[in-house]
């Protein structure tokens, strides 16, 4: 704890000891002499004899839905029902994460071993949220099955049909479940039928449970061991295991979770990873149940983590092939994932300039533990040295924002999120420029057309705000390509959408118009050519980078005048007049004037000086006049990271 007190990375919320709790919440620690104990329960299942454990009784599954659907309170359901956790355990066991907690959402996958009538059954809890989708493929490719979850008094929604294709994709079992048939609004009939209809399984076949009381988990428990088939591979064969997650831990270093594909490892084994075949020395592998629990070997078709020495955030990348050292050469690298497509891109930059070097050590850590987000080193006139950071979506980002707070103690400012425009220049015409940040935005006497990109997004509407929803799409510039009936009551609409109408607050706006019934999904479409420009914010004729943005050029002069208007309102007032200007190019599209603080000079000690004596008064309105000029000249107008957050966010 001094260690970190003597951080100059201090978080503006809580006291420092609340800090460092908060940010030892990331992951299980697992302490200087090793990992923890395994949770303490009656008649939970130790795992003994790993050795042991035919293929024939090992499941690897995963829990995927839309949001809000019951995958955390199910998980819960089912560590209570093995015994792996006590049955008063904490609500959302296996969300780690004090983000997590506080916005009542899954963001980060987390893994669990559970151990039920001698079949060792490994379950992955994945977030449902569209923007973190990369968690959700990445837990995929580590199982053979997955419960598909929906929720009995919702039924199907956006992110529902797109698990459901991953999951097809990755050609997993599919095992139907209908979740909270225990709430009033409950309807199996109708939830069934929407199931049959979009997802084409057999409405006889969905199975139905409720996590929070535990209707129907023991029949749950038993389809899954039924109906999911074990892993294939050989204990025999050369090792070989695919890293599929990673985290940093302050004691150990970098901790791989593997999914084993072949062979066995243990401790003091030699390994490498395929892709800068690098040697290391395992020193110590195990499960999580769901803490680290220490085990002597880990065999073909299992999962869990190890620790091979590696001390430095960049020796591990996700999805890597880890094998033995002596078998590096023969052993074929596994197909890994493929790289997320960022579709938002903000700056990131340190409060304090001087602690630039702190937040490289704290991003490189946070991106160990979430690969799906990029990032370039940048220098900002007004900013300093910071980061350019591609997410993908907002919410995304800002979890990644609240985690770098959180759990690294990091103080700093996050600019207007933008995405990538492509720019076709007449000095390059051969060559596209990728435009993610407003500084590199090019003259537009150079540009031959912008791109900017597009997004196939699914929404899934109740028939009655069918009009405004269409409505709200059409306003933010959307082509519809269909519309389905789901049933008599539900509506599935597709539609062509720029990227940048969606990104700020299109989600929001959405759930206010259906009355939080509608549900979005996305996926990339592509580009598509637009006239964008970009919009800088002055104030007193200085630009201020953070607040740059680019934009279509018929939204233009509405986001001007927003701006500017929430900018007047959030700035405070200085000893002198403050103007607050936005800018295309040299027009001025929209101004706002913060009138100084002043001083009543005609009143000294309660009195009127200069009596009846105009001119004594004019003499003093003109000196303090010219006083505000002189400041105007020489002093600085401050934006807060509060008052950036609240013009972002508005």
């Amino acid at each position: 704890a001094a260690q970190w007190g003597r951080r100059a990375f201090a978080i503006r919320v809580g006291d420092g000891v609340t800090a460092q709790r908060s940010a030892r919440r990331m992951r299980p620690q697992f302490g200087p002499a090793g990992s923890r104990a395994m949770a303490s329960s009656e008649g939970s299942g130790k795992p003994d004899d790993l050795e042991g454990m035919d293929f024939s009784k090992i499941r690897n599954f995963s829990i995927i839905a839309h949001v809000d659907h019951g995958k955390s309170t199910l998980s819960d359901r089912l560590l209570q029902l093995t015994n792996t956790i006590r049955s008063d355990a904490e609500a959302q066991y296996m969300d780690k994460l004090q983000v997590e907690k506080e916005r009542g959402i899954t963001v980060k996958a987390q893994t669990a071993t559970l151990f039920h009538q001698g079949y060792m059954l490994n379950l992955i809890d994945t977030p449902g949220h569209v923007d973190f989708s990369y968690e959700v493929s990445r837990s995929l490719a580590a199982c053979e099955g997955c419960l598909l979850l929906v929720d009995a008094s919702q039924g199907v929604e956006a992110q529902t049909l797109a698990n459901f294709s991953l999951a097809t994709k990755s050609n997993l079992e599919i095992v139907p479940v209908m979740n909270k048939i225990d709430i009033n609004s409950a309807d199996l009939p109708r939830t069934a039928a929407q199931m049959e209809n979009t997802l084409g399984v057999d409405a006889t076949n969905v199975l139905k449970c409720s996590g929070k009381t535990g209707e129907g988990t023991e029949a749950l428990l038993d389809a899954i061991i039924k109906m999911i088939p074990p892993p294939s591979g050989s204990r025999d064969s050369p090792m070989q295991a695919l890293l599929f997650d990673t985290w940093f831990d302050k004691y150990r270093g970098v901790v791989c979770l593997v999914r084993m594909v072949g062979g066995k490892v243990g401790k003091g084994d030699k390994v490498c990873l395929k892709s800068n075949g690098r040697a290391y020395e395992v020193q110590e592998v195990g499960i999580m149940h769901p803490e680290p629990v220490s085990v002597p070997m880990l065999y073909a078709g299992q999962v869990g983590y190890a620790i091979c020495n590696m001390k430095t955030p960049g020796e591990a990348r996700v999805g890597d092939t880890m094998c033995s050292l002596v078998d590096w050469e023969s052993v074929e690298a596994l197909p890994g994932f493929e790289a997320p497509v960022p579709m938002v891109f903000a700056g990131i930059y340190p409060i304090d300039a001087s602690e630039f070097d702190l937040l490289d050590k704290a991003m490189s850590k946070l991106c160990l533990n979430d690969t799906s987000v990029t990032l370039l080193k940048e220098s900002s006139n007004a900013l300093g040295l910071g980061f350019r950071c591609g997410f993908l979506g907002l919410l995304h980002m800002d979890v990644f924002r609240q985690r770098l707070e959180q759990e690294h103690l990091a103080d700093i400012i996050v600019t207007n999120p933008t995405v990538p425009f492509i720019a076709r220049l007449k000095s390059k015409p051969d060559e596209d420029l990728i435009v993610s940040n407003p500084s590199n935005f090019p003259e537009p006497n150079d540009v031959i057309e912008f791109l900017e990109p597009i997004i196939k997004a699914t929404v899934i509407v109740p028939g009655e705000f069918l009009g405004t929803v269409i409505e709200l799409c059409e306003s933010r510039r959307g082509e519809q390509t269909s519309l389905t009936y789901i049933d008599a009551t539900q509506v599935m609409m597709e539609y062509n959408l720029p990227m940048a109408e969606v990104v700020v607050d299109f989600y929001d706006k959405l759930k206010g118009s259906s009355q939080g019934y509608a549900s979005f999904n996305y996926v990339p479409g592509g580009y598509r050519p637009a006239q964008v420009q970009k919009l800088s914010f002055l104030l007193n004729g200085q630009p201020v980078d953070a607040l740059s943005t680019i934009v279509h050029r018929e939204n233009a002069e509405q986001v001007a005048k927003d701006v500017a208007r929430r900018l007047k309102v959030v700035l405070s007032k200085e000893q002198f007049e403050v103007a607050i200007q936005a800018v295309v190019g040299g027009k001025v599209l929209a101004r706002e004037t913060i009138k100084a603080v002043r001083k009543n000079v005609l009143v000294k000690s309660g009195k009127t000086v200069g009596g009846g004596d105009v001119t004594r008064k004019k003499k003093l309105l003109e000196k303090q006049k010219e006083g505000k000029k002189r400041m105007k000249r020489v002093g600085n107008v401050e934006l807060s990271q509060e008052a950036f957050m609240s013009v972002i966010k508005a």
